[in-house]
């Protein structure tokens, strides 16, 4: 595998040793409901994860295995979305982390997080071939089904309402609201699972940036200024990791184009 690009901020902040992990567990996973680990490997792989050193982070939950698993998928997918230079290899990443969250689901079907990531990486993954491209693989019955199997096991698990939400915009977005209703999406629904995931994790960036742009796909430009605003909100937002900070990062990236 080809060396992977550093994480391009100051990590000191977002460097936790045992306890500090521990005390701040809850506040960090707030948005993908991980419980806290039993496996000392997994917590070490957690935390290299939450420094931004996602490569080493990759590598320690693969080689602890188990729920470091879910260490390595988070890693991977988040370094293939923001950090990856190369659209083919951050294509191949996505495609190899769906890969072991299924293999995951079979082991573990009631681990949320199996079905999240994969989720999350064939969404990612339909967004750099085309959403068109992706529905004709019927890529977008799969996503929609592992979110939705997300959220039954894990109720409060925001990030898979942001990705829902994502889904049926941008479903509704790329064929229209009449095709998009036989892939199962559907404008109301997006909104609401927008919402829900900010009430289950109002510190988040990503679910404000997320909403932001369902917004406008859904309701069009007339909602152009409370896009802009929940994008001012997503910039102001105080990161506790690596992957906060990237999400702050791109919102501020938004805001000066």
């Amino acid at each position: 595998m080809a060396k992977w690009t550093a994480f391009p901020y100051p990590a000191d902040d977002y460097t936790y040793g045992a306890a500090a992990l521990k005390k701040h567990w809850a506040r960090l996973h707030a948005g993908d409901a991980e419980p806290w680990p039993g496996d000392e490997a997994v917590r070490a792989a957690w935390a290299l994860f939450h420094a931004g050193q996602f490569r080493k982070a990759f590598d320690a939950g693969l080689k602890a295995g188990g729920a470091g698993i879910t260490v390595a998928n988070k890693a991977q997918c988040i370094y293939a979305h923001y950090l990856e230079r190369s659209e083919q290899a951050k294509l191949e990443m996505l495609l190899q982390a769906a890969g072991r969250a299924e293999a995951q689901q079979a082991a573990e079907p009631g681990n949320a997080n199996a079905w999240y990531w994969q989720a999350y990486a064939l969404g990612r993954y339909s967004q750099g071939i085309s959403v068109a491209k992706a529905l004709a693989q019927g890529l977008g019955h799969k996503v929609r089904h592992a979110l939705e199997t997300t959220i039954r096991l894990a109720p409060r698990h925001a990030d898979a309402h942001i990705a829902l939400g994502s889904f049926h915009a941008e479903v509704i977005d790329k064929v229209g609201k009449l095709l998009g209703h036989a892939q199962g999406a559907d404008a109301a629904t997006g909104l609401k699972m927008f919402r829900r995931a900010l009430e289950l994790n109002p510190g988040s960036a990503i679910a404000r940036i997320e909403f932001a742009n369902g917004l406008v796909m859904l309701e069009g430009d007339r909602h152009m200024a409370e896009a802009e605003h929940l994008y001012e909100e997503a910039a102001a937002c105080v990161p506790m990791d690596a992957m906060e900070r990237l999400d702050v990062e791109l919102a501020k990236s938004e805001l000066e184009d």
